[in-house]
């Protein structure tokens, strides 16, 4: 059983701020700013590939109202938020989780576009018809 599923079992503590049939939002323990909150679905998925489509809607409204919660008693400007799918992107738990980072004036931190600097060798338009093609 892997670490987040065992918080969501309650078997491990956890800063747990929001909960509810099918989503749990826990303070990250290594937190980029305070309020730093990971949305975790209780079903147990890798990757957002491996979530079964009825939950994505509920893991979303998931998300927004803890970023209003955060919003409403943090006060942030903005949010960064993101998930790390896979392990060359960072994702250290293998199961699925949404980032919710609150953003500050003067935070020190970037957008989602400095995370990685790797711009296409093919042009847009070869990306996508592949994109297109693989949707037939």
């Amino acid at each position: 059983m892997c670490l987040f599923c065992k918080i969501i079992k309650k078997e491990i503590p956890a800063e747990i701020v929001y909960e509810d049939e099918w989503n749990l939002a826990i303070l990250d323990i290594n937190p980029r700013a305070p309020g730093h909150t990971m949305v975790i679905p209780k079903v147990h998925s890798q990757t957002i590939l491996d979530l079964p489509e009825k939950d994505l809607g509920l893991l979303f409204e998931a998300v927004k109202k803890v970023s209003l919660l955060i919003k409403k008693s943090l006060q942030p400007e903005g949010f960064t938020i993101g998930i790390n799918h896979g392990k060359i992107s960072g994702q250290v738990i293998d199961h699925l989780h949404v980032h919710i980072v609150p953003r500050f004036k003067d935070d020190g931190g970037s957008s989602v576009h400095s995370v990685v600097n790797n711009p296409p060798k093919k042009s847009l338009a070869e990306i996508k018809n592949k994109l297109v093609k693989a949707n037939k």
